[in-house]
């Protein structure tokens, strides 16, 4: 049992029987071309301070700035050192996704309240796993990640096109921004599942 000492009896059975059982997610980055989605699988009792560990690494995104989950008219959030959680907003660790979806079978994740990345998260079907999934696997997906703080679906598109074009005004400084060959359609998923399990602990 990853992460915390076994236990003995029907607890164990019923635990088991919970961690087998997975929701398949297909997230999609709204307002941004090309389309970038993911497929994941992730158990139906991840907490969501690990389930955005897990958007996070599958996505792409390196991390450090905020994050919210809204379903339907509640919110989660991270308790952040020296940052109080906004009026309204729970916990996240708190509650797991099974508990937060209740009936509903779509939710929002928004990364980086400056660009605010807005990830589309509906659950296509749940699963019964041969073995207990610690914290997610990839199974699909398309195209890369925009690059942190690009300025949103706006600023990427204007990258892009400034990428795209030598004789842009902006091309050489925003070459050198980016430091690195950035292609739009790369996607790697044995890379991102490499990843994910580098984060189960």
């Amino acid at each position: 049992m990853p992460g915390g000492a076994k236990k003995s009896g029907a607890k164990t059975s019923a635990h088991a029987s919970g961690g087998l059982r997975a929701y398949q997610l297909h997230i999609e980055l709204e307002g941004v071309y090309p389309r970038v989605w993911r497929r994941l699988l992730v158990p139906t009792t991840i907490d969501l301070s690990r389930l955005h560990v897990a958007l996070l690494w599958s996505t792409g995104w390196q991390g450090g700035h905020l994050h919210e989950f809204v379903f339907a008219d509640a919110s989660y959030g991270p308790l952040e050192p020296d940052w109080d959680l906004p009026e309204g907003v729970i916990d996240e660790s708190t509650v797991t996704l099974e508990e937060a979806l209740g009936a509903r079978r779509t939710f929002l994740y928004v990364y980086d309240f400056g660009d605010n990345w807005r990830h589309k998260v509906k659950v296509e079907k749940t699963v019964t796993l041969g073995a207990p999934l610690s914290l997610a696997l990839c199974l699909a997906g398309e195209n890369a990640c925009p690059p942190e703080d690009v300025g949103g679906a706006p600023g990427y598109q204007d990258f892009l096109e400034a990428l795209a074009d030598p004789a842009h005004p902006e091309h050489d400084e925003l070459k050198e921004w980016i430091g690195r060959p950035f292609d739009p359609a790369a996607f790697d998923v044995a890379e991102i599942n490499q990843w994910l399990n580098h984060t189960e602990s």
